[in-house]
């Protein structure tokens, strides 16, 4: 299990400066470790923090969007209205809910097509792993300022420590 700590540093380390978002309790350790760093900027929708992000992206910011997948469908017209087809680029930080068939029924539908819908909006994407975490911090960093466009890093339940053990 990778520590929150140890993932905001990567965050960091790669540049990223401003860091918005939706509440999920996946990404609830990660959320905690940004407000801890006075570094998290919340949101009420998901779409809002795509454009908060696109703004600070503007302002000389390396944003990235911390939401659970279901948010994607929330932040679809956002993404590629603004980020896409005017080249500002997010990382957008995706924990994915019903990964697997397992989790609440709300989470399956989008929990089983999140990498193909986010395949049929041209936006590339990975999913962090403990083994493969250095390499998947260093495609995200690449990927993101090579194409200029949103990025998602999916983690799946108990990859990063939450809040609760």
């Amino acid at each position: 299990m990778i520590d929150s700590d140890a993932f905001v540093r990567a965050m960091q380390d790669m540049g990223v400066d401003f860091f918005t978002g939706v509440p999920d309790s996946l990404l609830g350790g990660i959320i905690a470790e940004l407000i801890d760093r006075h570094l998290y900027t919340p949101a009420v929708r998901e779409d809002e923090a795509v454009a908060m992000a696109a703004g600070a992206y503007m302002a000389g910011k390396i944003p990235a969007v911390l939401m659970q997948n279901s948010g994607l469908g929330t932040s679809l017209n956002t993404l590629i209205s603004l980020n896409v087809i005017y080249r500002q680029p997010c990382i957008l930080i995706v924990s994915w809910r019903g990964q697997g068939g397992k989790d609440a029924p709300e989470h399956l539908v989008m929990g089983e097509v999140m990498p193909q819908f986010l395949d049929t909006m041209k936006i590339p994407h990975r999913t962090l792993t403990e083994k493969t975490a250095v390499e998947d911090f260093k495609w995200v960093a690449e990927t993101f300022m090579k194409q200029r466009i949103p990025v998602a890093l999916f983690i799946g339940k108990g990859v990063v420590k939450g809040l609760h053990p």
